[in-house]
């Protein structure tokens, strides 16, 4: 594996469980104002982050590369609101675009497909990643303090009911 390329993976490493800390600090403070949906929510987000983390880990091994376990900064503990939290989420997920992003460009600079070709995966996760960000902080917009719309949206997240429309999938109802 090319030197830059391995140094651009662990940056990503290390950014996706940087992630996974983050929002495992939302669902903790979540729980702690009694959204159990934005709670569960949150778990499950900060698991895949690590998920996605892991499959790092292995990839560049298996290139023949080191994959190195980064330490992580203390996440944020404690938020505004409940709107806070949803505009961070997609604050995060557009810089972890970012970071991918630049991450391609280095596998293209570096003439490494194989690499290019395995982040392709990442690129399609965060599409899906930050629309689904953008839909929930619009729920959440509509919603603004009133109890009773917190409440139901706070349940409809716990029960999945606030869904994205793929990019990718064509709406027969247009």
């Amino acid at each position: 594996m090319k030197e830059q390329v391995e140094k651009a993976l662990n940056s990503q490493i290390q950014k996706e469980g940087q992630s996974s800390h983050f929002y495992l600090a939302m669902a903790n403070w979540a729980e702690r104002q009694g959204l159990n949906g934005t709670s569960s929510f949150m778990y499950k987000q900060s698991d895949e982050e690590r998920f996605h983390m892991l499959k790092l880990v292995k990839f560049v091994n298996e290139r023949g590369g080191r994959a190195l376990i980064p330490s992580f900064e203390k996440p944020q503990e404690e938020f505004e609101s409940l709107m806070h939290v949803f505009e961070l989420l997609l604050e995060h997920e557009i810089k972890v675009t970012e970071s991918i992003n630049k991450l391609v460009e280095v596998c293209l600079q570096e003439k490494d497909y194989t690499t290019h070709n395995f982040i392709q995966w990442y690129l399609a996760e965060q599409l899906e990643e930050e629309a689904q960000a953008r839909t929930i902080l619009d729920k959440a917009k509509l919603v603004g303090e009133d109890k009773a719309g917190l409440y139901l949206f706070d349940r409809d997240l716990e029960n999945s009911a606030i869904q994205i429309q793929p990019a990718n999938t064509v709406n027969p109802e247009t």
